[in-house]
């Protein structure tokens, strides 16, 4: 008989896949790539690359990618990136994935970083 008296679980490190170069992503703008089977939104705003869950949980519709991206400023806060959907113009902050009008409704996020002027996007299972 074995026991195991490791009760810690260790988080899972992401599994990084490419999803595009740099230079695909217009700054402003976003794209969807599909990774392991997941629709994720990725953007180009404010020098850099944050990447979200392309499903719009208001709607369901698949529109995350083609949103309006834009800033806010959150009190005394510094700015920080968001995305207004396509439909019904909810807006979701791109860092915290939490919608910005509706407090119980969010965004799955996902770690983005660019290495060689490629994009990749991390997914921990």
């Amino acid at each position: 008989m074995t026991l195991n008296l490791n009760t810690h679980s260790t988080p899972s490190l992401p599994s990084w896949q490419r999803v595009c170069g740099l230079a695909d992503i217009l700054p402003g703008l976003g794209v969807c790539a599909l990774v392991e089977g997941r629709q994720i939104a990725v953007f180009h705003v404010a020098g850099r690359v944050c990447a979200v869950g392309n499903r719009n949980p208001f709607t369901g519709a698949d529109v995350i990618s083609r949103g309006l991206t834009g800033s806010y400023r959150s009190g005394d806060a510094e700015e920080r990136p968001k995305v207004a959907s396509p439909l019904l113009k909810h807006t979701f902050d791109l860092a915290t994935e939490q919608a910005l009008d509706h407090a119980d409704m969010t965004l799955p996020t996902y770690s983005a970083r660019v290495e060689g002027g490629e994009v990749w996007i991390g997914l921990v299972d």
